[in-house]
């Protein structure tokens, strides 16, 4: 048998994947390292438990400690799934700027998250950096991580992801594309790579109202060019120890609108549901399309996934209120199934058998499907990953009755709510139906929010 001893263990060995559409005008090859497929779905899944091994070999983090950190949303992600496994409790805090799904996200995990405003200096006692220093101060056990200035977290890129990348390009690797937050990320990934080959380019992508790239270019930190902005994820108002500018050879920097409309094209245009610093990253290397030939090998990292971005990015009318998008019209549930409204529904009756399940999802090429009861009632639902990994316990599963393993019924929408209205299920539900269609019934996936996103 081939399986992990716990979540942890799956952290790490990300894809490759060739960018096609968007960036067919630049000679180049372009891979994006899709961070995704870390088990909290971001590219901080892997500092978080350095950071966290390195703090108990030290002595600093000791068992049932509290663990506090000031964060953005992945890094508490990651820290948190890591003290699930480990034992400890988190406290967050964060600032009113980041997702209503980033925070949701971490309470899921059982910790504490303490919101606090983002216009303020860091020196400022109600800043999420002054906040979570005086409660590890406050607390008895409890470990700041200090994300920002932990070298542990620059340690784990260059112990983790940049082997990883000089491995999957075999060495042929030119040019790097990361946004830059913390700067453990941009750094380690840089310093194994220049080790490797010191004439590859390292390329910092930066927003307005960060101080990184004047500072790069001048030494200066000029606090004129501190003001707020919505990208999240990369920027700061502060030099990081961990931003290692020596190691990075240009910062670029991108507007709030140009992160948020790429954020959305790649979904459509390349199939890649990722988040707001990917689409920073992808339209910074736009940006600097001219700088590259024929033959190079660009890596743009993609650090989170696009599910802690429907409130925002992925939500019309948010985009339209921030001057991004200039589109009046909505789209409503009965929009979203254009595409397969003359086909009826797949469904199974409680009754029926686990491997008739199997079979019709096959048939039907679906992930998900309603179950009903005799009376016709939806009364559960069934998704392959949670079949799969009943299954693979035990084998025998097949033979049972559906209505033993499967999940809660599909909520129910109208065909005229808005398509925001739905996606706001997307979080925790696999699927939807619309139910007043006259007698019949149509699901609702996530693919048929990412295709109505223009």
């Amino acid at each position: 048998m081939k399986y992990y001893e716990n979540i942890l263990e799956t952290i790490g060995n990300t894809p490759l994947v060739k960018i096609n559409k968007i960036t067919a005008d630049i000679p180049a090859l372009v891979l994006a390292k899709i961070e995704t497929f870390n088990p909290g779905n971001s590219i901080k899944d892997r500092m978080a438990l350095k950071m966290i091994e390195d703090a108990e070999k030290s002595g600093m983090l000791k068992p049932g400690g509290v663990i506090v950190e000031g964060t953005s949303g992945n890094t508490g992600m990651g820290l948190a799934i890591a003290a699930v496994i480990k034992g400890y409790k988190c406290i967050f805090t964060t600032t009113d700027k980041q997702s209503k799904e980033k925070v949701d996200a971490l309470k899921a995990f059982g910790a504490e998250v303490i919101v606090c405003p983002t216009d303020v200096e860091p020196e400022d006692p109600r800043s999420y950096y002054s906040v979570s220093s005086r409660l590890e101060k406050e607390i008895p056990n409890a470990w700041k991580p200090d994300q920002y200035n932990n070298m542990s977290n620059s340690l784990a890129h260059y112990e983790q992801t940049g082997p990883e990348i000089w491995e999957q390009t075999e060495g042929k690797i030119t040019d790097l594309v990361v946004g830059v937050g913390t700067g453990g990320t941009i750094s380690g990934i840089a310093k194994y790579l220049k080790e490797k080959n010191p004439s590859i380019r390292i390329w910092g992508i930066d927003t307005y109202g960060s101080v990184f790239k004047k500072y790069k270019e001048t030494g200066i930190f000029d606090k004129n060019e501190i003001y707020p902005y919505i990208t999240e994820g990369i920027g700061e108002d502060f030099l990081p120890a961990n931003v290692d500018f020596g190691l990075i050879d240009h910062f670029e920097k991108v507007t709030d609108k140009d992160a948020a409309i790429m954020t959305r094209r790649i979904a459509r245009e390349e199939g890649i549901f990722a988040g707001n610093s990917a689409g920073s990253a992808i339209a910074g290397l736009i940006q600097l399309s001219s700088k590259f030939k024929k033959g190079d090998v660009i890596v743009v990292v993609f650090h989170d996934h696009g599910t802690r971005y429907l409130g925002k990015m992925f939500n019309e009318d948010w985009m339209i209120d921030r001057g991004f998008l200039d589109k009046k019209t909505k789209k409503y549930a009965i929009d979203l199934i254009e595409q397969h409204k003359h086909l009826p529904l797949v469904w199974l009756n409680e009754n029926a058998k686990v491997s008739e399940a199997i079979l019709l999802m096959e048939k039907y090429n679906i992930s998900q499907m309603p179950v009903k009861n005799k009376n016709g009632d939806f009364i559960g639902s069934l998704n392959d990953s949670d079949l799969f990994a009943k299954i693979i316990k035990d084998k025998n599963l097949m033979n049972d009755e559906i209505k033993n393993l499967m999940q809660a019924p599909f909520p129910n929408v109208k065909a005229n709510d808005t398509i925001e209205f739905v996606s706001g299920f997307f979080s925790k539900n696999q699927a939807v139906l619309i139910t007043d269609l006259g007698g019949n019934t149509h699901i609702i996936t996530k693919s048929d929010i990412i295709s109505a996103i223009e």
